[in-house]
């Protein structure tokens, strides 16, 4: 296969590991960068050119690694992609609602999926009312876009509450008010699901002093083995956001594993060192599967246009 993967960094530990796990496995492979890619609106270009006009070649897959930042955009990239029927790791729907926090959450509940309490507030008039819906304080008050713990704020007091609304309210965006859970003590479990399985579990712990668990943060973690129940929670999570490559979140508590969040491009530096698993590969071995079935459903439907 010619695999392109859409990257703005190509020194990122991930970027570097999926390149070499396809190229490992004979495949071609070219870098773009994603605000490079011209998104043509004109029919009579097929074809996909970079800014400075450059013609890209016909990938076979594609792997989108979309940054927070360029999301917008990247989402009409990858969106063009599909309407030349690129295989993808992720379709631009996929990602879509898996980077909107509310949206996610909107999905998963409508699923029946385990989640904490949460409220998501526009307005600070109506903030007092959320943090006593969802159990009162203390809360953790969420952006409803963010990465890497970015975002997300532990308050013990009103008017600290206030202060992280204004805060997060600055894109005039919607803030998550969701319940703290004590009981947690910092802890929480990373899944990445590719396909239909569950290909690497670690459980991660907050630094002294910090609720966030994320290894950006300071947290470290060890490899986990999963429960049949727990490993089908991530299973569900990932299909319910129609994701075929996913990192899954979930937070322990009295009532249960609950889902914190799900995200379409789960970095693999944090997972394949702790856990010691070939992340990469398994990625690139789905695509492989993928593509061999796009084939033999295309040659399907050009003998049914035959007969």
């Amino acid at each position: 296969m010619y695999i392109g993967i859409l990257s703005r960094n190509p020194t990122l530990y991930s970027t570097r590991r999926l390149a070499q796990a396809a190229r490992d496995r004979l495949h071609q492979v070219q870098l773009v960068d994603t605000l490079n890619v011209a998104v043509e609106l004109n029919p009579d270009v097929p074809h996909l050119t970079t800014i400075s006009r450059q013609k890209l070649p016909h990938f076979d897959a594609i792997i989108p690694r979309i940054g927070n930042s360029v999301t917008y955009y990247g989402l009409a990239v990858v969106r063009q992609f599909e309407t030349q029927g690129v295989v993808t790791t992720a379709s631009s729907q996929a990602i879509a609602q898996s980077r909107d926090k509310l949206h996610s959450l909107q999905m998963m509940r409508q699923a029946g999926l385990p989640t904490p309490k949460t409220m998501a507030v526009s307005s600070l008039v109506s903030l007092w009312y959320a943090i006593q819906a969802v159990g009162g304080l203390p809360v953790v008050m969420k952006a409803v876009r963010g990465t890497q713990g970015h975002g997300v704020l532990l308050v013990r007091e009103f008017a600290s509450a206030a202060a992280a609304f204004e805060k997060l309210h600055q894109g005039k965006e919607a803030v998550l008010v969701q319940e703290y859970l004590p009981e947690a003590e910092g802890r929480d479990t990373r899944i990445i699901v590719v396909g239909k399985r569950c290909v690497a579990a670690m459980e991660r712990q907050a630094a002294a002093g910090n609720f966030r668990s994320n290894l950006h943060q300071g947290g470290t973690a060890h490899p986990i083995t999963l429960s049949r129940e727990t490993s089908q929670l991530a299973l569900q999570v990932a299909a319910a956001h129609q994701l075929d490559v996913a990192g899954v979140d979930l937070i322990h508590s009295r009532r249960g594993p609950l889902v914190l969040e799900v995200n379409a491009s789960p970095g693999l530096e944090g997972i394949e060192t702790v856990t010691q698993t070939d992340v990469a590969t398994a990625i690139i071995t789905f695509l492989e599967k993928e593509y061999a079935r796009q084939r033999v459903r295309k040659r399907g439907e050009r003998g049914r246009l035959r007969d």
